[in-house]
Parts: C-alpha cells; structure tokens; sequence
C-alpha cells in the first residue's frame, strides 16, 4: 500500500542539468594549468583540495570556484598569473550564470504528483545559487517547501521529517545520487528511488544498498510506479 506523503526531489542532476557544465569548467580549468600538470593528476589534486575545503566551504559553484584557485596556486607554486585567477572566476560565474535545462518529463510529472503529494526540493550547495535556479527553472509554484542542506545525511533527512510532521516511511527522496539520495533516506525507514545521471562526482560515487529501492531510467516513469503502489 502506497503510504507515501511526500515526495522529495534533489535538484542538480535530477530535475535539471548541473554536472556537464562543471565538466566543461574542469577541462577549462586543466587547459589554463596544463604548463603546471598533465590533466589526470591535476583533476586529482583538485578533488583532494575540494575534499579538505569542504567542511569550510560546503557545496556549489562558489565553493567549486575557491577550490580551483588554491588547486591553480598549489600546483604552480605561487606562480600562476593574475589573469589566469581572472580567467578561473570567469568560469565561476559561467556556472552560476549557466541555462537552466530541465530534464525530460520533469514539466509532465510535477504538475501530476502536485495534485496528489506535498512536493518538496531537498538540496545541497550555495542557498543563493539554488534558490535563484528554481526561480528560473519554473518550478517553484509546484513545491511546498525548499530545504537547503550542507550535507544529505541521516541526521538532517530525521529532522525534515520531523519538520514536514511526517514518519519516514511516508516520505520518498528522488534523486541521482545513491549516497546522498537513496542511501541515507533508506537508513531512517524512508523510501527512495534513484534516477541516475550519465556523470558521476567521484564524492557521491556509492555501492548499491541491499534495502529495496526502485531505480528508473527517467522521472517520467515515476507516476506509473506511484499508481502500481509498489514504493
């Protein structure tokens, strides 16, 4: 029987794309520093001073940016030009400034569930930064709440919970991340269901869990899913 309430949604990756825009940004960004390090050992290097940053600047493309600056002076010891920094915030503000490209049947499948579930986005990163891609996404009539998070983690999806005056089993997190989507929400007696997406961060990167969990190749197929009752 379907107990579901409410449904959440992650945004980056899910409702919208995000993570070829911070592809095309690494490349970039491997270009301007290629004189310092070949790319593969600078895309690590990046990775590892993101990892350390993260507990000072959390998630987003504002973090992303600092990240890549003192990646850019680490790896060239001091050395790198001023307009190269100029030319590494360009593609900081090409990310914040980026088109929102919602993802096919993300446009059919709200307007289906609005009318039966309170939809909500829970998301990490930079809250202006999210809050001004709903806003120009179009989305935000369809959601009854918009929660920005620091981390995806079993503690803040309880206290949702308890925010939403819900149980776990009647909520269900949409997303295309299994450790920050499925995994966490799975682990408080909440449902899930990942979408997956063709790019993978290597933070997110998670074995599949042994606890149910439906997977769905697009969001159109979720309101079939919803109607059988088998979440």
């Amino acid at each position: 029987m379907n107990t579901v309430k409410v449904i959440g949604f992650d945004a980056d990756d899910t409702l919208w794309e995000n993570g070829s825009y911070f592809r095309e940004a690494e490349t970039a960004f491997c270009a301007l520093l290629s004189k310092y390090m070949p790319e593969p050992e600078l895309i690590q290097e990046l990775f590892r001073i993101e990892m350390n940053n993260m507990k000072w600047y959390g998630y987003g493309a504002m973090a992303y940016t600092l990240s890549l600056i003192e990646t850019s002076i680490h790896v060239s010891r001091g050395q790198v030009p001023a307009s190269v920094i100029g030319e590494i915030l360009e593609l900081g503000r090409s990310l914040l400034s980026a088109p929102i490209k919602l993802f096919p049947g993300v446009n059919e499948v709200l307007p289906i569930l609005y009318e039966k579930y309170r939809l909500i986005v829970v998301t990490k990163g930079d809250l202006l930064d999210q809050e001004r891609k709903l806003e120009k996404s179009g989305l935000l009539p369809f959601f009854h709440h918009i929660e920005v998070v620091s981390e995806k983690c079993e503690s803040n999806y309880l206290h949702l919970t308890e925010v939403l005056d819900i149980q776990p089993h009647e909520f269900l997190m949409v997303g295309n991340s299994l450790k920050s989507d499925v995994l966490p929400v799975l682990a408080i007696g909440g449902k899930a269901v990942h979408v997956p997406y063709e790019i993978v961060w290597q933070h997110e990167s998670a074995e599949k869990p042994v606890t149910p969990y439906i997977e769905l190749a697009s969001l159109a197929d979720l309101p079939g899913i919803l109607l059988k009752g088998t979440i």
